[in-house]
């Protein structure tokens, strides 16, 4: 019997799940063994899944998981030297010249265990079966807008947290930029028909700001883009990959410039591939934005678990464009071209040049 084990999430504001209730219950039916371990953080009740018929266990009792069990979560394992012997199914955030996802991965080889990364689950043409990047965008320019509006009131964004749900995050927003009495900014969504750019655009849209949108066809074969200081917001919503542009360094910021805050809603600052080299450590919720000038004041924006701003909504959305495919879990062993065989071969590909 294919056996999944949802582990609990380690990290703080990590609310999160890949996995709701009523999938679990789904896959239950179809003959899986789900395992859950307790967690008080999570957006759905742990009753909500001992009724859903799943097994309830410690928290952060993975390692002694029988052998054979999947273990699913979202973000990184916490940081020890243990070797990982399982099969776990996560963002590893190890494949694109990340520094720490190197270690990672040498806890992987040491232990005989595998990454199927979440990240590159993709079907026949490359594409992302399950991703959260439309409520990484919704709440990442809703954070971005707050980092203008506190610029406005002479001071840097403070801490951020969770909403009930997106309405929440609207009314608050709303509040924070009626207080504003100046004109409201102008935004640049450079990816913006992507899942991450069309998150901002809505939001954006909602509170009726003015933005422009750039996609590949706007940025392909291009070196220099003085147009995005002329905004501002920049919200940079595409993957540090190899033969990414850089879209702003040191030396352009300092140019004469309208443009105050950049979100960077993508965020990977410690990738060789990183399009926006002007910061290099990522911020979080207890300090959203980053000062790296004063005249005139430019703030960055990089928050890397920004759908956890908005945990139920982007749960349940995620969770049901993975549901599909965890359900092939039940029969991984007769299909040869499943995205997990893909991604079985991404980690291959990258163990092998360790």
């Amino acid at each position: 019997m294919t056996h999944l084990w949802l582990r609990a999430e380690q990290r703080a504001n990590e609310q999160r799940v890949p996995l709701t209730p009523k999938g679990a219950q789904h896959l239950i039916n179809m003959g899986m063994n789900i395992t859950v371990e307790a967690s008080d953080k999570r957006c759905f009740s742990m009753d909500d899944y001992a009724k859903a018929g799943c097994q309830i266990t410690d928290h952060a009792s993975w390692l002694g998981a029988p052998r054979d069990a999947f273990i699913l979560g979202l973000k990184e394992l916490p940081q020890t030297k243990d070797a990982l012997v399982h099969r776990h199914i996560m963002f590893g955030h190890a494949f694109k010249g990340q520094h720490a996802g190197q270690t990672l991965l040498k806890r992987f080889k040491a232990g005989g265990g595998l990454l199927l990364d979440l990240e590159y689950l993709v079907d026949t043409k490359n594409r992302r079966v399950a991703a959260f990047g439309y409520w990484a965008g919704y709440a990442g320019a809703a954070v971005a807008l707050k980092c203008w509006a506190a610029q406005k009131h002479g001071q840097i964004c403070q801490g951020v947290k969770a909403y009930p749900n997106n309405q929440a995050l609207l009314n608050d927003l709303r509040n924070t930029l009626s207080g504003v009495k100046v004109a409201p900014p102008t935004g640049l969504v450079i990816g913006a028909l992507g899942r991450v750019g069309t998150g901002v655009s809505d939001l954006c849209d909602e509170l009726g700001l003015k933005i422009t949108k750039w996609d590949l066809d706007d940025t392909a074969g291009r070196a220099e883009f003085p147009q995005i200081l002329q905004h501002s917001i920049l919200f940079n919503c595409i993957l540090a990959q190899p033969g990414a542009p850089v879209f702003l360094d040191k030396t352009s910021v300092a140019q004469p410039r309208l443009l105050r805050v950049v979100a960077d809603i993508a965020c990977d600052p410690d990738s060789d591939y990183n399009p926006l080299p002007i910061y290099t450590q990522a911020t979080d919720w207890d300090e959203p934005a980053q000062r790296i000038a004063k005249a005139p004041v430019l703030d960055v924006m990089a928050i890397d678990n920004l759908p956890s701003l908005v945990p139920r909504e982007s749960s349940e959305d995620f969770a049901q464009q993975l549901l599909p495919y965890l359900e092939q879990l039940l029969a991984e062993d007769s299909d040869e071209n499943s995205v997990w065989r893909r991604a079985e071969k991404t980690y291959r590909r990258h163990i092998a040049q360790l």
